[in-house]
């Protein structure tokens, strides 16, 4: 009798395992380092709570997108404003919050769940070296027009073409913040150029993305973009409705998760992988031991 009742609590034991991994959770990631450590540590963190996990890492955004829409894969993160520009063909300039609710209301008439955004938001922004900072008072974008206007500092950019010369990119930056700079003074080149010609002093502002882990391996200093110029790319988890269905207590947990991401966050475990040049697989599980989620 003893034999056939641990006989069948091993049966209901693994009949119970089977049911919380009958489902396999396909996480997937773009083809830059930011997006593969949040695959790597998605798919890691799903594995440690019981999921079946499939990782598909390295995809264009393009594919990745209409692979979720044909529910392909489940889940992976993306950004507020790429989802609002790219795939919903929205132009209007809208605040961080309006960015999320409206890509939010359009993606769930395709099915698609925005969870709670993080406090990542890769977008554009323009940088100084701190100690170039520290020595102008240029904080932010409002002081970097005011002492372009009063001519106190001769400051020199350096930007990618694509910004220079996009509809919403210089130009009208410099209509928002009331402030003009001669061609003379602007420097054009690929964007992982601008990181060097800034850190070498060749220029003294660039454009750089606010969660590249040169930003802090450099000691550069983002400055505020104070009147809300820059669209917001909010860094949010993105799961299938079928997906939430069948597994309910995944917003929470990948809500947890998106709590614990900044700019400064991400721009440090970037930074270990393209500077310090550790694994991407190493670098989100210490992470996720970090902060004891495996």
């Amino acid at each position: 009798m003893k034999r056939l009742i641990a006989l069948l609590s091993g049966l209901t034991l693994a009949g119970s395992l089977a049911t919380a991994q009958a489902d396999e959770i396909v996480v997937g990631g773009k083809n830059f380092t930011e997006q593969q450590i949040l695959a790597s540590m998605t798919a890691q963190y799903l594995d440690a709570l019981g999921y079946d996990v499939e990782k598909r890492a390295g995809m264009g955004s393009a594919v990745l997108r209409q692979a979720q829409e044909n529910g392909q894969l489940d889940l992976y993160w993306e950004y507020t404003g790429t989802s609002l520009i790219n795939y919903n063909d929205v132009t209007e300039s809208l605040s961080p919050e309006e960015t999320y609710q409206r890509v939010k209301a359009l993606d769930a008439e395709k099915g698609l769940v925005w969870l709670e955004p993080s406090a990542a938001n890769n977008t554009y922004a323009l940088a100084m070296r701190q100690e170039s900072v520290a020595e102008t008072g240029i904080d932010s974008l409002s002081r970097l027009a005011q002492a372009v206007n009063d001519g106190d500092e001769a400051l020199t950019f350096a930007m990618n073409a694509e910004f220079y010369a996009r509809e919403d990119g210089w130009r009208p930056l410099q209509q928002a913040y009331d402030f003009r700079v001669g061609r003379g003074d602007i420097k054009r080149m690929d964007s992982g150029l601008v990181y060097q010609a800034l850190r070498d002093g060749q220029v003294d502002v660039g454009l750089v993305f606010a969660t590249d882990g040169r930003i802090p391996a450099f000691d550069f200093q983002v400055l505020e973009d104070d009147q809300a110029f820059f669209p917001a790319y909010a860094l949010t988890p993105v799961v299938r409705e079928e997906t939430l269905e069948a597994n309910p207590e995944l917003a929470e947990q990948m809500n947890a998760l998106s709590a614990l991401l900044d700019d400064q966050t991400m721009a440090t475990l970037n930074a270990r992988v393209d500077v310090a040049r550790e694994t991407i697989e190493d670098v989100a599980r210490a992470f996720l031991s970090d902060h004891d989620l495996i």
